[in-house]
């Protein structure tokens, strides 16, 4: 069976940061609520929904998470940016007969479009993930290996037995990452296709 690598998506392959800080200002204007985008840029990886509640009451949460995925593509597409190792890390696996598959937290419609924008495509693409459920979906398509950058996604290699990468891309650092169960801990993803070799 050929070897299926995973990777998270946000701080992981993407800095999504200066896209995700410009959809959420749209979100502000349209409703007029004041969100510190600054800082939301700086928890990425929990679902959508738990940002959200910081900013608006429970019974509106769904709501603002559909405005919110609506205004994504005109907003968060242009601030997208590929991490540096990124398409070498999927060139590496690729090289090796293997497959890609991009788990992540985020919408999957608009991973998709991100990805593609980027012009960065997986083999298979799960969406609306986070944490163990990552690794249910890991799982499910024979994940050997997951790359993440939060703590999350060390978590959700663990649960599907997967090795745990972790890049220090992300919030966290490399203790961090480590204690949290991360196998190897890398910078970022130029040191993945060494490692993967």
């Amino acid at each position: 069976m050929a070897l299926t690598v995973g990777f998270d998506l946000d701080m992981t392959l993407l800095d999504t940061r200066p896209g995700i800080k410009a959809a959420y200002q749209a979100l502000s204007a349209a409703t007029g609520t004041w969100i510190d985008s600054d800082l939301v840029v700086t928890r990425l990886g929990p679902p959508l929904e738990q940002e959200l509640a910081r900013w608006f009451p429970a019974e509106h949460v769904a709501e603002m998470a559909t405005r919110y995925r609506a205004l994504y593509p005109e907003h968060a597409l242009p601030g997208t940016l590929l991490l540096p190792g990124a398409r070498e890390s999927v060139d590496a696996v690729r090289s090796r007969g293997g497959r890609v598959a991009v788990i992540t937290g985020k919408y999957e419609p608009n991973a998709r479009l991100q990805l593609d924008y980027i012009g960065l495509v997986p083999d298979i693409l799960v969406g609306g993930t986070w944490a163990e459920s990552k690794g249910e979906a890991l799982r499910e398509h024979g994940a050997a290996v997951y790359v993440g950058d939060h703590l999350g996604d060390i978590r959700g290699a663990r649960a599907a037995d997967a090795v745990a990468v972790g890049v220090t891309t992300g919030p966290y650092g490399a203790a961090e990452l480590a204690e949290a169960g991360a196998d190897v801990v890398l910078t970022d993803l130029t040191e993945f296709p060494a490692w993967l070799a």
